[in-house]
């Protein structure tokens, strides 16, 4: 059975941005790239909030022939333009980008159902309501937390609302140079 990952940077105290959004202290460098990078082969599908969605089609889709973005950034584009993209809105008709996938209602037994197919893993990147609800629903199997060394006290926290404890099993932790400590949880159920 496929999994369902989450890719998210946070704070040391748990939030995913600031109150109004803010990711200013998110620190990302070649490294992490290429770590992230390196993990995104066993990935075939991404889940999308609809605010999260709206950022990276306006960024990705030009990036593939841009000349003047970095190899990595060609790359990237490439990719998650060819990987299939479920974007949970309630307010979305239609979406432009290739091998994108509306889903309205129902999103627990939709994931089910998506975790029952053939192909590749599936990965939450960046929608922090789309994480928690994937949280609080028990829909997670796994969790990779880049933790910025930064204490913001308040923000969009990730394990708002949990409705119970939820234990982890550590996979992997990494440290990199620039003090982010990315971890690869998976969650026990």
């Amino acid at each position: 059975m496929r999994k369902t990952i989450a890719l998210l940077h946070t704070t040391l105290d748990g939030f995913l941005a600031g109150p109004n959004g803010e990711m200013d202290w998110i620190q990302y460098d070649e490294e992490i790239q290429d770590h992230v990078a390196a993990k995104m082969h066993g990935i075939d599908t991404v889940f999308y909030g609809r605010v999260t969605y709206d950022m990276m089609v306006d960024f990705w889709p030009a990036e593939a022939n841009n000349p003047d973005a970095t190899p990595y950034h060609r790359e990237h584009a490439r990719w998650i333009g060819e990987t299939t993209k479920i974007v949970f809105t309630k307010t979305m008709k239609e979406a432009t980008w290739q091998n994108t996938v509306l889903i309205h209602d129902n999103i627990p037994k939709e994931v089910e159902r998506l975790k029952a197919l053939p192909g590749k893993d599936m990965l939450i990147i960046g929608s922090a309501s789309i994480a928690r609800f994937f949280l609080q629903k028990g829909l997670l199997d796994e969790l990779w937390l880049n933790i910025n060394p930064v204490i913001l006290g308040k923000g969009i926290d990730l394990y708002k609302d949990l409705p119970q404890k939820i234990n982890l099993t550590c996979l992997e932790a990494k440290k990199f140079a620039c003090g982010v400590v990315g971890y690869c949880y998976r969650v026990e159920r």
